[in-house]
């Protein structure tokens, strides 16, 4: 079993809208800091999401994705390099338009997320705040078009899988030729929307056991509760997990985390004690396949 791999995401402005400990979007400094103490902490992947803006309605094209702010996102990578140890630097907001995306990839990170199923997203954690809803097809040809793009620029795409029917078009851009390496996918559970797969043990073992070959497998979950009774889970199996403010802003107890690296620790913590051990930073890039 490889050494455990951590990830953490830090932005809960969509997932979690009104969330007090999280800095605004725009504060660069404040977001990266999280991520800096959250790699002190022992997590080796960054999963950002930059700067971005949520449409307000769906658009001609009939999506309702992030709009990027592409100085934002060079701002936050370069303060989270800070850091000194070399996380890896993974770009998310799959829910943002393609040439955006390619946009991105000038920037150099190590990975690029994008969604292998259709965009069905909806937040509302709180009802005081209204619903973070996002729409988006995404077409086959559009997820050859990614990846063709991504390897060009020597970016490693994350496939998003929220059901097993990701797993099936991850095989099809296989049989063009593309993402010849291990394939690193997240496996996302609780996300609510009509691309929901239900944040239980059954459905995560469903899940692993249809997983195609020659390929790492990461989890996402979004419930508070059903998270850390999952990931440990995960763990055990030999899966690697993601922590952070935008999955779930809480601590096992039910309180408010005071800081992304709480988070960290707990799943740090959760691994020692069933003697999994955690990545160091060179450990990650071979396991993930961005070595440099």
């Amino acid at each position: 079993m490889d050494p455990l791999v951590i990830t953490v995401t830090v932005d809960s402005t969509m997932s979690y809208p009104g969330y007090k400990g999280m800095p605004a979007i725009e504060d660069t400094d404040k977001v990266g800091q999280e991520y800096i103490d959250s790699v002190n902490a022992g997590a080796t992947l960054c999963h950002h999401h930059g700067v971005h803006y949520l449409e307000d309605a769906i658009q001609d094209d009939g999506k309702k994705l992030s709009k990027i702010d592409f100085n934002g996102w060079r701002d936050l990578t370069e303060k989270i390099r800070t850091v000194g140890t070399d996380p890896i630097m993974q770009f998310g907001i799959a829910s943002a338009r393609l040439p955006e995306k390619v946009e991105l990839m000038s920037l150099k990170p190590d990975m690029m997320s994008y969604a292998f199923n259709v965009h069905d997203e909806y937040f509302q954690p709180d009802p005081a705040y209204p619903a973070n809803e996002m729409y988006s097809l995404h077409p086959r040809d559009e997820l050859v078009e990614f990846v063709t793009a991504a390897e060009a620029n020597g970016v490693k795409p994350e496939i998003e899988c929220f059901y097993t029917g990701a797993f099936w078009n991850l095989e099809y851009v296989r049989r063009q030729g593309l993402l010849k390496e291990k394939a690193w996918a997240t496996l996302f559970f609780g996300w609510q929307g009509g691309a929901w797969t239900p944040p239980t043990p059954d459905a995560l073992m469903y899940m692993v056991k249809h997983l195609p070959p020659n390929t790492n497998w990461n989890v996402s979950v979004m419930d508070p509760v059903a998270q850390w009774q999952l990931l440990p889970l995960a763990i055990a199996m030999g899966g690697h997990v993601r922590v952070g403010w935008e999955d779930n802003p809480y601590l096992p107890g039910g309180e408010p985390s005071r800081s992304n690296a709480e988070l960290v620790e707990v799943v740090v913590n959760m691994a020692q004690q069933i003697g999994r051990p955690i990545a160091n930073v060179e450990e990650a890039r071979r396991i993930a396949g961005v070595s440099r």
